[in-house]
């Protein structure tokens, strides 16, 4: 499964679900988490639970569940779990024992198909975490990160400069995020931009995501939406080129380098255009 866009939609607001179908993003994320106050939490699960089991839906719908040390995730897979959501998003995990954890509640409630995507960067505990997620559950799908909570866990003022760029200190958390998803091979999905209204800005956020390696990132509006899919969808000159590349190979089969207009390629130049070419078909699905 390859998500270039996750929305968020508060988990207390079935109106704003039901908009979101149309939002063209690959996925909804529907939160119970920070998004719905405690009192609402019981309300919010029946709600979330109504909409999910509705019917099929045009997308894969995803829940954030609380946290593991809340004392509330049982609860929220009480009345979730039976409508069967593709997957969780699970906040402030702190290792890849947080995911197997996760996996055992899902098991215990009978889902053996949904998948998991950990926040993994939301205490510092966790990101010393980063590198343990390889191999820690096959419900693993992919990782993201965050830079909204860890600065109050560590009393920072922030995590961003002046003009939007994280600072030195989120730097490093977000290049172990990356790593981390790269290492346990699965993807690896930018952390959300909060500033919904500035475009411009957004795309060059997420230009530098999938320049750096990122497969996907989450959106917290609706007009998020459009930017993230383009920025995530190979060009048809992209296309084309990668397309070259791997037929260049395949004609020469015994090669490690060769030469395509006035360039040498060798397996990781191979590798990127396989990817390209897996992108732009996940896209059309």
């Amino acid at each position: 499964m390859s998500l270039r866009s996750l929305l968020f939609v508060p988990g207390d607001r079935p109106d704003r679900m039901e908009k979101a179908l149309a939002s063209g993003a690959d996925a909804l994320i529907l939160d119970l988490e920070d998004a719905v106050a405690p009192a609402t939490k019981p309300a919010a699960r029946k709600m979330v639970a109504d909409f999910i089991g509705r019917g099929e839906h045009p997308v894969p719908i995803f829940v954030r569940v609380n946290p593991l040390d809340s004392g509330l995730t049982a609860d929220d897979l009480a009345v979730v779990a039976d409508a069967r959501p593709a997957g969780y998003i699970l906040p402030k995990s702190l290792s890849g024992a947080s995911v197997a954890a996760l996996a055992a509640m899902l098991d215990s409630c009978g889902d053996a198909d949904a998948t998991i995507i950990p926040v993994a960067s939301e205490t510092p505990q966790a990101v010393f975490g980063l590198g343990s997620y390889a191999a820690c559950s096959p419900r693993l799908i992919g990782l993201t990160w965050g830079a909204e909570d860890l600065p109050a866990a560590i009393g920072a003022t922030s995590a961003r400069e002046d003009d939007g760029r994280y600072t030195p200190v989120y730097e490093v958390v977000r290049t172990l995020a990356l790593m981390g998803a790269h290492a346990a091979e699965v993807q690896a999905i930018e952390t959300v931009f909060p500033a919904f209204k500035d475009m411009d800005g957004l795309a060059a956020y997420v230009a530098r995501a999938g320049r750096d390696g990122f497969g996907g990132m989450l959106a917290i509006h609706p007009a998020q939406v459009p930017v993230i899919n383009a920025a995530f969808t190979p060009s048809a000159a992209e296309i084309a080129h990668a397309q070259a590349v791997v037929d260049l190979f395949a004609a020469n089969p015994d090669a490690g380098a060769l030469a395509l207009n006035g360039k040498m390629l060798d397996a990781p130049h191979l590798k990127a255009a396989l990817r390209i070419i897996d992108q732009a078909q996940s896209s059309e699905r």
